[in-house]
């Protein structure tokens, strides 16, 4: 009962086993990073606590960083946008304020 199961799962192609699907992993490039001693072991300690390798604490790090920084950017461009329009905003918003109030 557990081979049929098995071959059930398993894929063929013509009459031959599938082979496993290649897992498709992004590229990645070493970088030398210098710390100074005192932040390096405050960085493995917290690798440790997060039970993490230092590698991934620092590319965690890093992501944060970069994903708060866009952030920042795409709030200073919604807030130029607000701005820019600000004047056609209060022009609709008297425009329909009669219409506002007739619900009242």
């Amino acid at each position: 009962m557990k081979a049929v199961a098995k071959a059930l799962k398993t894929p063929r192609r013509k009459g031959k086993l599938a082979s496993k699907p290649a897992i498709v992993r992004p590229r990645r490039d070493r970088v030398l990073v210098e710390f100074p001693s005192s932040l390096l072991e405050r960085a493995d300690q917290a690798a440790r606590s997060l039970e993490k390798n230092r590698s991934e604490l620092i590319r965690c790090a890093v992501e944060q960083l970069l994903d708060g920084l866009e952030l920042k950017r795409f709030e200073a461009e919604l807030a130029a946008a607000y701005a820019a329009n600000a004047q056609m905003n209060r022009a609709l918003c008297q425009e329909f304020e009669a219409v506002d109030r007739e619900g009242f």
